[in-house]
């Protein structure tokens, strides 16, 4: 009897710290070191917002450009919730053009820089250079904006060609987007 109340004593009171550990916000900070050097953020910037993109990359079966009777799947745009470590939406992102918006309605939209591979089955990493924000809030002031991380969302497995040309697939992903401010 006292070794199942003390086994159970201690079942719970690791329940009680992997849930308070979940319900706590993890930081994760990106070391730059460890991205691909096309990826990292240039010195001078700094972390200000950590976000989880979790939703849907829609392609498009097309014909390719000027190479006629040859088709691909092209990315026509994303839509995903941005959540921030302890899981609350804290803003959106869809396309085109890709804009990062907050729940404070300030938005922005971003100029790609450079990408790198995200790993067999994954969307590549990005960096984008931000363009000035819209609206006054988390968005105004942003750099830069790194998608590292990244899960699923790269183009249909099934054929492209002339028979579904314009047939649009969605595919999942999740990927951190990681906001920076120069600092």
């Amino acid at each position: 009897m006292i070794i199942k109340t003390t086994l159970a004593a201690a079942a719970a009171l690791s329940l009680a710290a992997c849930a308070s550990n979940m319900s706590a916000p993890s930081p994760m900070t990106y070391s730059q070191a460890a991205l691909p050097a096309a990826v990292q953020v240039p010195a001078g910037n700094k972390v200000v917002m950590e976000t989880v993109g979790v939703g849907q990359i829609t392609y498009e079966c097309r014909v390719k450009t000027d190479m006629p009777g040859q088709y691909e799947w092209v990315f026509a745009g994303p839509d995903a919730k941005l959540m921030d470590r302890s899981g609350k939406q804290v803003g959106t992102y869809y396309g085109p053009p890709a804009t990062w918006e907050s729940m404070d309605g300030s938005k922005l939209t971003a100029t790609q820089l450079a990408v790198a591979p995200g790993g067999t089955g994954n969307i590549p990493l990005q960096l984008v250079k931000a363009n000035p924000a819209m609206g006054m809030g988390a968005m105004q002031g942003v750099s830069y904006i790194q998608r590292v991380a990244t899960k699923g969302g790269v183009a249909p497995a099934m054929p492209c060609g002339a028979a579904n040309t314009g047939v649009r697939q969605i595919v999942n992903y999740e990927a951190d987007y990681i906001f920076y401010k120069a600092g």
